[in-house]
């Protein structure tokens, strides 16, 4: 490896990580998080909720599969999460060259090259993963390994992230006779295909776009990255929608988004829930989920108003993992129940969703 390819993740506190260069040669700054899938990378790479991240992948093998072809069913993709990468850059240990997969068509590499977007391997990730876990969330630079790291780096938590990934006008998707409002705060497309598949027509709608003026049987308020506190006129627009009786159902984002409207508040976590292993367990019962998760915020479930309540609670820290109104068809889930890679063990509530509407 020749010397210009050596390059070094820089943390907020001086922390240094050496590593070589792969995919786009550039420099990138953003909130450093840790993802701890085997497989999946094409689909985190993609994932909205990733938007301001440098993201570091745990398993120590990545690359193997390539990056398979990209195909569009119902006018969403059948393989990505969205249409371009979001992360700001990609931390791993082993980058495997020699990638073997009957759908692949190009190499990890080529294709952050082809959306400019910087790696960086040869990373112990696994001291990288436990500095994460004992510091909290914390800030990284890539750099040059001959280059100092000027501090402060920019946090893109003081960005709203929401609006950055949101879609700019109204798209529609399948043609079922039941509508659903899907705002989109960052939306994952196997939120949409989970719900085209149960025979719905979605109107994806802007994050601040008012959808109260729209004629539906549903809402669903997606997933998305950054902080909620940013997202005041969704919470507005939800309001008023709370106040009706037609089903609502929020992902992730979404729970946060729901819980503001119901009054509560939401802070930011240590450092996060990133992991595809989360044990979560439905309230008032001994049944528990393995689920996926991907979020630095949560909702301070003790904050709610008297006609709300806690539906699900993470088994490793306590924190909530979703709500529920106590008359009225609203819930929430802040793991993610399209998971994509997986798992896909609480993908039921789709079908609790689109059977109350």
């Amino acid at each position: 490896m020749k010397q210009s390819d050596k390059i070094k993740l820089v943390l907020e506190n001086g922390l240094e990580f050496q590593g070589y260069s792969f995919g786009y040669r550039s420099e990138a700054d953003g909130e450093v998080v840790f993802n701890t899938a085997m497989v999946g990378y094409p689909e985190s790479l993609t994932d909205p909720s990733y938007s301001g991240q440098i993201l570091c992948i745990t398993y120590p093998i990545i690359g193997n599969y390539g990056i398979p072809g990209d195909k569009l069913e119902n006018g969403v993709s059948k393989v990505f999460e969205s249409e371009k990468i979001h992360v700001r850059a990609l931390v791993i240990s082993y980058y495997s060259e020699d990638y073997s997969h009957w759908d692949s068509v190009m190499s990890l590499d080529s294709w952050l090259k082809e959306h400019k977007i910087p790696g960086i391997y040869g990373v112990d990730t696994r001291e990288l993963t436990k500095v994460l876990r004992e510091k909290g969330a914390m800030l990284g630079r890539i750099i040059p390994a001959d280059k100092e790291c000027v501090l402060p780096i920019p946090d893109p938590n003081l960005d709203n992230q929401v609006a950055i990934t949101s879609c700019k006008e109204v798209v529609r998707y399948g043609s079922g006779k039941k509508k659903v409002v899907l705002v989109d705060c960052g939306v994952k497309n196997n939120i949409l295909r989970c719900l085209i598949r149960r025979n719905v027509e979605v109107i994806r709608v802007p994050w601040n776009y008012d959808f109260n003026q729209l004629d539906w049987d549903g809402l669903f308020i997606s997933n998305g990255p950054g902080n909620p506190a940013l997202c005041d006129e969704a919470v507005e627009h939800l309001k008023v929608a709370l106040q009706g009786d037609k089903p609502v159902f929020g992902i992730c984002m979404g729970n946060q988004l729901m819980a503001r409207a119901a009054g509560a508040k939401t802070f930011k976590l240590k450092y996060g829930h990133r992991s595809h292993n989360q044990p979560v367990r439905l309230i008032g019962t001994e049944k528990c989920f393995i689920t996926s998760q991907n979020h630095g915020f949560a909702v301070d479930d003790s904050t709610l108003g008297a006609d709300w309540e806690p539906l699900f609670v993470n088994m490793n820290d306590g924190t909530n993992e979703g709500i529920k109104h106590k008359t009225k068809p609203f819930f929430s889930a802040q793991f993610h129940p399209e998971a994509t890679s997986g798992p896909t063990d609480t993908e039921f509530l789709f079908d609790k969703f689109v059977n109350l509407l």
